[in-house]
């Protein structure tokens, strides 16, 4: 009974309201339409523009269609185009500013703003397969058809179906096409230089990633770059990158120290979904996954059929490996010396476009991002791509000589230099006389000072690579990512973790171009261990007009070894303990002047952190996974004993 009276009042309650609402409807008063202000469909008026933006979807041989914008100049007729691929949102880096005017909407990422407005040249970006407005699905550095690539298409493919559709759709072209980008974006002009396509007559490849195991973005000889798994999150997260990788602490550093290993953070920032970090992981030895990668590798194997310049930044925080790497191994493929040139420049990552007359502390006395485009980067643009370009030589090498500050115009990288060793002395001294037979080989720790330097590696307490707090990586002020190469090294010169060794003041130039060497002899107590050799000009005690370069001791080259890589990059191996053994290492490209009145410093380190993982300094299978337990203390050895002497070599130039 109590279930039928029950449906019976549900049914006259819902009966009621369905007549009110009817009532309701019956009595609502009609009101007039009152239209949206709205168009349908804006159509810009744009008459007045010095430039039209046309966007299109150009088709890929797999069907797969990317979005690319188009910008040409107003009036072009017979203008060579100049392309940019990037994974960066071509839409955002050709809308920086609304304006009638081409200069001011493109943002400075990869535009050389000046070379392309006055150029008169016909811009394009497109965004790559998986990428804000493209079709397709996105690869971290896409490898070319092959054992890692299985479809179809790559970047180079890619590349080539769209300079066809280009010069067959703009009809204000000359049908001649050059390619150019920064970072990721360099990579991609090394890209097309693989089966090239016709209409390609330049690339210009920007401080380009080429090996990430080698020294580029992921890796420095083995050493992990862990402050880059935010890029990896939020470049892979999503197609437009509106994931963010957050924030837990103001100081990076005790970030990635309250986590532990590299892996550890990764799996609770939930960076496992990523297919980039799970290959990372996958892969932290020097295997094949990398090295059929080494766009050095792969270029030195192709047909030499495109003029290439290749820019490098003296100090690229990025990725300072790549382009120097790229030049040694396809110079030699440029039997008639006239397509494969070389910039170096006194800048951080891509500060070529930029106004480059000072990086942090370290002022250049001009604007030499201003000069190398004016004087190198636009005439040689101008020369292969310009139906009527005035002959124009641009030298095989252009290179500025920080120091001294002024430009070099080389026939090839480096210059000649003959190598001297700078040995590493007892009583912390530094000079280019190899020590004497005066003390016995090694035997017992009373005779250190004599045959060798020791410290305690802690990884509880990691040398910080910058002066907490640490910043995250990030170009927008207060931020100075872009400047840590540059920081001045005296916070680690007092630490009892680091051994420093300086030379007598100079009386005399001392001119290197070239890459020093690091030639470490040195042992540990642990089983794994890390080397970081720091080649630094330390300033006179007080600068005249730069007060705050007094004593400054200014990194010129530095770099990180993992020393389980000493006898293999593919195999790792357990270091014997104890044991004095050699370390030998490029440090990054050089062309500097230490001046009389500065001296030349050495510093040793065995962590630097956060930009790299620390190593447990006991040997296990695979670091990104080490447990809290293999993170112990270490007694650090370099020696300087005759046999067993330490040293850095340097490219010196002859009469300097």
């Amino acid at each position: 009974m109590l279930s039928i009276r029950l449906h019976t009042a549900l049914a006259v309650a819902v009966f009621s309201t369905i007549a009110l609402t009817a009532a309701g409807q019956a009595s609502k008063p009609a009101y007039p339409d009152y239209p949206s202000e709205t168009p349908a469909k804006l159509e810009p008026a744009t008459d007045s523009f010095d430039y039209a933006r046309r966007e299109a979807m150009i088709p890929m041989r797999d069907g797969v269609r990317l979005h690319t914008v188009i910008l040409v100049p107003k009036g072009a007729k017979g203008a060579p185009i100049l392309l940019t691929r990037t994974p960066y949102s071509a839409d955002q880096l050709t809308s920086h500013a609304p304006s009638a005017h081409l200069g001011p909407i493109l943002y400075g990422y990869d535009n050389a703003t000046d070379v392309i407005v006055d150029g008169g040249y016909i811009r394009v970006l497109q965004d790559v397969r998986g990428k804000y407005g493209s079709e397709g699905d996105f690869v971290m550095n896409r490898p070319l058809h092959g054992p890692q690539n299985p479809t179809p298409v790559d970047e180079a493919t890619d590349t080539y179906d769209t300079i066809d559709w280009l010069i067959k759709n703009t009809p204000e072209s000359n049908g001649k096409v050059g390619i150019l980008g920064i970072s990721y974006d360099g990579f991609l002009p090394l890209m097309a230089l693989v089966n090239p396509h016709p209409a390609l007559k330049v690339a210009v490849p920007m401080n380009p990633m080429v090996d990430g195991w080698m020294g580029d973005d992921w890796f420095h000889n083995g050493a992990f770059r862990e402050q880059n798994m935010p890029y990896i999150y939020e470049q892979e997260g999503t197609r437009s990158n509106e994931a963010k990788w957050w924030t837990a602490n103001f100081d990076d550093y005790d970030t990635y120290m309250r986590a532990g290993s590299a892996g550890e953070l990764g799996r609770q920032r939930g960076l496992e979904q990523m297919g980039f970090w799970k290959k990372i992981l996958a892969h932290p030895s020097y295997d094949s996954f990398w090295s059929e990668q080494a766009m050095d590798k792969v270029l030195a194997a192709q047909p030499l059929k495109v003029p290439v310049m290749l820019v490098h930044s003296l100090w690229d925080q990025e990725d300072i490996y790549g382009a120097v790497a790229v030049y040694k191994a396809i110079k030699p493929l440029d039997t008639a010396n006239d397509k494969v040139f070389l910039a170096l420049g006194p800048w951080h990552h891509g500060q070529e476009i930029e106004d480059a007359a000072s990086l942090g502390a370290i002022r250049f006395g001009s604007d030499t991002g201003t000069w190398f485009r004016q004087n190198v980067l636009r005439p040689f643009l101008d020369r292969y791509l310009k139906d009527d370009a005035a002959a124009a030589t641009v030298a095989p090498v252009t290179a500025f000589e920080t120091g001294i500050n002024r430009w070099q115009s080389l026939p090839a990288w480096p210059a000649t230099a003959a190598t001297r060793p700078l040995y590493l002395k007892a009583g912390f001294k530094l000079d280019f006389t190899a020590p004497e037979h005066t003390a016995p080989a090694h035997t017992a720790p009373e005779q250190s000072g004599a045959v060798f330097d020791e410290y305690v590696s802690d990884p509880a307490k990691p040398v910080p690579f910058r002066a907490r707090p640490n910043q995250p990586i990030g170009y927008d002020p207060p931020l100075t990512w872009a400047q840590w190469l540059v920081d001045d090294q005296r916070e680690d010169s007092g630490r009892t973790d680091v051994l420093t060794y300086t030379s007598d003041v100079l009386t005399e130039p001392v001119h290197i171009a070239g890459q020093p060497i690091a030639n470490l002899i040195a042992s540990t107590s642990g089983t794994d261990s890390d080397w970081v050799v720091k080649l630094i000009d330390v300033f006179p005690d007080e600068v005249a007009g730069q007060p705050n370069l007094g004593g400054y001791q200014l990194a010129i080259a530095q770099d990180i070894f993992r020393g389980r890589y000493r006898e293999s990059f593919s195999e790792p191996k357990a270091i014997i303990s104890g044991k004095p053994l050699p370390y030998r290492f490029a440090l990054p490209a050089a062309n500097h002047v230490f001046l009389p009145g500065h001296r030349i410093m050495v510093q040793v380190q065995s962590s630097w952190f956060p930009l790299y993982d620390r190593n447990p300094q006991t040997f296990v299978p695979n670091i990104f996974w080490a447990k809290p337990d293999d993170y112990r203390k270490a007694t650090q050895r370099v020696y300087h004993a005759p046999g067993e002497a330490s040293s850095i070599e340097l490219p010196v130039v002859p009469g300097n």
